[in-house]
């Protein structure tokens, strides 16, 4: 047999035997901190209802785009693994093509998750090929089977103290309310508001998602009602435990508009006439109102641009969004963002993180921004770049700029919920195996190194997202 774990209780530290050593104390020190996940996409019902997940192939493939976007690219149809809606696909032969193609998955920071979560929860050695494929399934279905493998469960043992969902704005939050009120249940998950789809004339649906919007809040169809209802629907995500909005924006593109146009481009929104250039000017108008918002209102407003969403559209047509074809652009922010940060960049209490999924931004942008405006927190390395060796290189780019106290603190962002241990795991250990490099140079001491290792786990979150 081939064990997965070959890179034991050194793994992603440095081969230097005394960088090592330091890494592996520095880890040590922060190893069982509690889990603080303030952006990510698990689905609250997951908890809620305390279901026990059906099968492997559910919790390990069919939730992770990450996994599926692979398959695809090596052969494996979507619809063989179970994305259709109206196709289900057996879920043992599933997972038959991921064994069957795990070889695709080394080197990447997926194939090292499943890897880790396969041993650390279900006790799995063996590395998944075609010939130990049933054999895993297995070992995996049989503990799903039992009470310590339910959401609520795992959810104790990851110790995970805050876990932020991403919500839409009309959700009505029954089931953090239902969580927050259950004394048995033990940490916080926080609804995030997520308006993407109420802010885009673009996005199909635009105009009767508005009008639901507005009727729900009881506002007239005009520019200031559609503020106004989107601020109440604000304070009441912030009434059920909010702490931010998230910004899924392609460009991070913003203007203020004077109310007269703002209402004249609204109007064409709702009745479908806005070209590409007037699209355009009322995103950058609407995540420039959001920003006034979260002045005033004190969410974080976090911004994940960047990403060309649905690229193959005949995918879409078929699979709908997030099954694994959004490709990343070259992003700006500098001027894109200044008249956002020119109206509310000094704004006290104000805190706006900056993802990217563009590396050449983060030394020439991203950590500059964050380096002189105070509301400016420089979000982790998101998506395609939150894998060992890019973390290692945003840590690099942005640190001498910003320092370490600039940044937001670990984001997992994901879906998959078996995977946010082993992604949290990977970011400590990757910051510990900076961190003692800096030691070993002379540049950091030892016990600064420890400090900084436990505040980017612990007081850095906190402070950034307001936890």
């Amino acid at each position: 047999m081939t064990s997965t774990r070959a890179q034991g209780r050194h793994a992603l530290f440095p081969a230097d035997p005394h960088a090592r050593e330091i890494a592996e104390e520095l880890y040590e020190h922060v190893r069982e901190a509690p889990i603080l996940s303030p952006h990510g996409h698990v689905d609250p019902a997951i908890l809620a209802e305390d279901t026990p997940f059906s099968d492997p192939t559910e919790l390990f493939i069919t939730r992770d785009h990450y996994v599926t976007r692979l398959l695809h690219a090596g052969g494996a149809p979507l619809d063989a693994l179970g994305l259709a809606p109206d196709q289900p696909a057996e879920p043992r032969e599933v997972w038959r093509t991921l064994a069957a193609n795990w070889h695709r998955f080394v080197g990447t920071a997926s194939g090292y998750w499943i890897a880790q979560e396969l041993e650390s929860l279900f006790g799995v050695e063996d590395e998944l090929s075609p010939e130990t494929a049933d054999r895993t399934y297995d070992r995996v279905a049989s503990g799903l089977a039992e009470a310590a493998f339910r959401p609520r469960a795992l959810f104790d043992r990851f110790g995970i103290e805050v876990l932020a969902t991403t919500d839409d704005p009309l959700d009505d939050l029954a089931r953090h309310d239902l969580l927050a009120s259950d004394p048995s249940f033990r940490g916080r998950v926080l609804p995030t508001f997520r308006p993407d789809a109420y802010l885009d004339p673009e996005t199909p649906g635009f105009a009767e998602r508005v009008e639901r919007l507005l009727a729900a809040t009881a506002q007239e169809t005009t520019f200031a009602g559609y503020l106004t209802a989107l601020e109440a629907r604000r304070a009441y995500f912030l009434q059920h435990g909010a702490v931010s909005a998230d910004h899924g924006v392609y460009e991070p593109f913003t203007t203020d508009l004077d109310p007269a146009r703002a209402q004249e481009l609204f109007a064409a929104a709702l009745g479908g006439s806005l070209d590409d250039a007037e699209a355009r000017l009322f995103r950058g108008h609407m995540l420039f109102q959001m920003a006034r918002m979260s002045a005033a209102d004190g969410l974080v407003m976090t911004i994940h641009p960047g990403v060309r969403r649905n690229h193959h559209r005949p995918t879409f047509a078929r699979f709908g969004a997030d099954t694994g074809h959004d490709i990343p652009v070259r992003t700006e922010y500098t001027e894109n963002l200044r008249p956002l940060l020119e109206a509310f960049g000094t704004a006290p209490g104000f805190h706006m993180v900056l993802f990217a999924v563009d590396e050449a931004v983060y030394s020439r942008e991203v950590a500059p921004l964050a380096g002189f405006y105070p509301s400016v927190f420089i979000g982790a390395p998101w998506w395609f770049l939150d894998a060992p060796d890019a973390i290692l290189r945003w840590r690099s780019a942005v640190t001498e700029t910003a320092g370490f106290y600039r940044s937001s603190g670990f984001i997992d962002d994901t879906r998959a919920f078996l995977s946010i241990p082993a992604r949290h795991d990977t970011a400590r250990r990757v910051d510990a195996a900076f961190l003692s490099r800096l030691v070993t140079e002379g540049r950091v001491t030892l016990p600064t190194a420890r400090r900084i290792a436990r505040d980017l786990v612990d007081a850095i979150p906190r402070e950034v997202f307001k936890l």
